[in-house]
C-alpha cells in the first residue's frame, strides 16, 4: 500500500458528467510522481478529488492506511496534505514574509525555525523577505508559494502546473527546487504540461486520457515508451 493514493476515482463537477473514472493515483514519501496527459483529461480533477475538493462517486483516498474520503479539505490539510494552485497561489500585496507565516498558521510553534529551514531551502526568499511578492519574478514567485506550502511541515505536497507560464530556464530552477523538496521525505504530486521535464525528474508518473489511466510508470520507462513519446512527448 502506498502512502498517499486514490484508488479507482470515478467523478465529476455538480451533476455533470465523469471527468475522472477508476482513476488511479498513489505516491510514497521521498517520490515525485507526475500526471500528465493532453488538455481535459482529468489531471488537476483526480488531484482536486485526493485533496477533497471534488466529491467522488465512487472509489477512495487513503493516507498512510487510513480511508481520508470523507474528510474535508481543511482537515485534510490537518492530516498533511499541502496544495499549491496554478494560480493565486501567493498573497501578491503582502512581504514574502508574511506569506510564510501566513503558511505557518496552524503551528503552534517553531515558526521561526521553520521559515529559517525554507530560507536555507530557497536562498533567493531570505533575500527578498521584505519585498512585496507582487514585485517578484514569476519565478521566484512560484519559490514562495512552494516554501508557504511547507511550512506547515507537510507529508504530501501536490503541484498544479507549477511551471506555467515562465521560461524554460526558471522552469530549470523550479524543477531542480521540486527536487530539493523532495529530499525532505515529502510525497509529490503534481500535474504538469511540461511532459518531457517533469518525467526527467519523476520516480514515477501517470498518463491519463480521457479520466482513465492510459500509460503508467518510471520516469525512464514513459520517456522511452514509443507511444508516449509519439502521443504525448511531441516524437
Amino acid at each position: 500500500m502506498a502512502f498517499f493514493e486514490g484508488i479507482k476515482m470515478t467523478g465529476g463537477y455538480g451533476d455533470g458528467p465523469d471527468i475522472i473514472s477508476s482513476c488511479n493515483i498513489n505516491a510514497n514519501r521521498g517520490e515525485i510522481v507526475a500526471i500528465l496527459g493532453p488538455n481535459g483529461a482529468g489531471k488537476s480533477t483526480a488531484m482536486k478529488a485526493m485533496l477533497g475538493l471534488l466529491t467522488l462517486k465512487s472509489g477512495s483516498v487513503c493516507l498512510d492506511g487510513e480511508d481520508i474520503s470523507k474528510m474535508s479539505p481543511q482537515d485534510r490539510v490537518k492530516k498533511g496534505i499541502s496544495f499549491v494552485p496554478q494560480t493565486k497561489n501567493v498573497f501578491a500585496e503582502l512581504t514574502v514574509r508574511e506569506n510564510l507565516e501566513i503558511g505557518g498558521f496552524l503551528r503552534e510553534d517553531g515558526l521561526e525555525e521553520m521559515i529559517n529551514n525554507i530560507y536555507e531551502l530557497f536562498p533567493i526568499l531570505k533575500e527578498k523577505q521584505s519585498q512585496i511578492v507582487g514585485q517578484l519574478s514569476g519565478g521566484q514567485r512560484q519559490q514562495v508559494a512552494l516554501g508557504r506550502a511547507l511550512m506547515s511541515e507537510p507529508s504530501v505536497l501536490m503541484l498544479d502546473e507549477p511551471t506555467a507560464g515562465v521560461s524554460p530556464i526558471v522552469m530549470d530552477e523550479l524543477f531542480e527546487h521540486i527536487i530539493k523538496v523532495k529530499k525532505t521525505n515529502v510525497a509529490i504530486i503534481m500535474v504538469e504540461q511540461n511532459a518531457k521535464q517533469a518525467l526527467n525528474i519523476s520516480d514515477r508518473g501517470y498518463v491519463l486520457v480521457t479520466g482513465k489511466n492510459k500509460f503508467e510508470g518510471s520516469g525512464d520507462q514513459l520517456l522511452k515508451d514509443p507511444e508516449v513519446r509519439r502521443s504525448f512527448l511531441g516524437g
